[in-house]
């Protein structure tokens, strides 16, 4: 086992946690978002601002199809697989087999039937509607997200949260949407989204002032829990957990536009956090399944094949498919298409778009308590003997 191996797995066994696990853990979560400020800066003053946005922007847009693309479309094979029995299975309760159904099922055919009219129309409004969508939605995403980070890795931590701290984190996680989606007020601007011209939904200075005190109210409320936890326990929160859950709030939601140059890597500091769950999860899985034959794969070699299998997803997802039907029914060149305020690649743009708010739902029914397999989850594997 290479080092880079022995050092995630040492990440999976919580009670026998390395010093260099630990950290790697803390890099993967969100810990990594302070350090990129000063290097953002460095960078500006070493290179030019031109050029370190060029370096920057090209770095973040060719690794997205190994890093952000990928976490998208894992959701579906995580989502999708073993989809008779999740459907039939009574463990996994009525409520979470109506979630399951709705995000499966009812959100795609909704999204689909809604951007194929909006295509055949030549509607860029319809689109419009359906990038608005979900770019409010992408706070709630990324909170949620957040959220989640700290009630988990807490619990491997062996710090599991009160019932009264969960609601005032997550009440803070919600605040902090509002906030950054109401953040600044918006009269209603025209906008491009992948070539896509569209109206950006309005919203007054009244709101945005109603969510900044929801946010600051709460914000003080988390530092409470936490001067609280200290004072009852003797220990604060774990590192970790915290630092990932800041990060995805107030660093890559509330406060993204602070440096514009680590905008272009938000997205893809999202998407390590999402896949270090999913690496969570297949070790989770892999020490919890039956013995079978032909079955003793690694978790590093099944999160490899997992990883592979959602990157050439991706790229069919966000680049194949799309692709060839603009090329069927938008061609770019001749009498046949104008493309206005649709853009160039009308189709790529609804499949971005699709995905992103299917990965929203999908995503809101995978990492629920009430799924079996997230269960695995906060819990730490016991000690080997020895």
């Amino acid at each position: 086992m290479t080092s880079a191996a022995a050092t995630l797995s040492g990440v999976l066994d919580a009670p026998r946690r390395s010093f260099g696990a630990r950290v790697v853990e803390f890099l993967l979560v969100g810990g990594v978002t302070p350090l990129l400020f000063p290097l953002a800066s460095l960078s500006r003053r070493a290179l030019g601002a031109d050029a370190a946005e060029l370096g920057i922007g090209f770095l973040a847009f060719h690794a997205a199809h190994v890093v952000n693309d990928p976490h998208f479309s894992v959701t579906y094979v995580l989502f999708y697989k073993d989809v008779g029995r999740r459907l039939s299975a009574p463990y996994w309760g009525r409520a979470q087999q109506v979630r399951y159904v709705v995000a499966g099922f009812v959100v795609p055919v909704a999204l689909v039937t809604w951007a194929g009219v909006s295509l055949l129309a030549r509607s860029a409004v319809g689109l419009g509607w359906l990038i608005n969508v979900m770019f409010l939605l992408v706070g709630w995403h990324y909170a949620r997200q957040g959220f989640g980070v700290l009630s988990i890795l807490c619990a491997r931590h062996g710090a599991r949260l009160e019932a009264v701290e969960r609601r005032v984190y997550s009440a803070h996680a919600f605040a902090a949407w509002a906030y950054a989606w109401a953040s600044p007020a918006d009269p209603g601007t025209e906008m491009e989204e992948r070539g896509v011209v569209y109206t950006s939904f309005a919203h007054g200075r009244s709101l945005e002032s109603v969510a900044f005190v929801c946010f600051a109210t709460t914000a003080a409320a988390v530092a409470f829990v936490i001067l609280r936890r200290r004072l009852g326990t003797g220990r604060f929160p774990p590192l970790a957990p915290l630092a990932g859950y800041l990060a995805a709030l107030w660093s890559w939601t509330v406060y993204s536009r602070v440096e514009p140059l680590v905008v272009y890597v938000i997205p893809a500091l999202h998407s390590v956090q999402y896949l270090y769950f999913v690496w969570l999860l297949t070790g989770a899985e892999d020490r919890n399944r039956r013995e079978r034959p032909f079955a003793s794969r690694s978790p590093a070699a099944r999160f490899g094949l997992l990883l592979l299998s959602a990157i050439v997803l991706a790229w069919l997802l966000f680049h194949g498919a799309p692709e060839v039907l603009d090329a069927a029914f938008f061609p770019r060149r001749g009498r046949f298409f104008d493309p206005g305020d649709l853009g160039a690649a009308p189709c790529v743009a609804a499949f971005f778009v699709c995905v992103n708010i299917h990965h929203y739902f999908m995503d809101h029914v995978i990492w629920r308590r009430e799924n079996p397999d997230a269960r695995l989850l906060p819990l730490a594997p016991s000690p080997k003997p020895g």
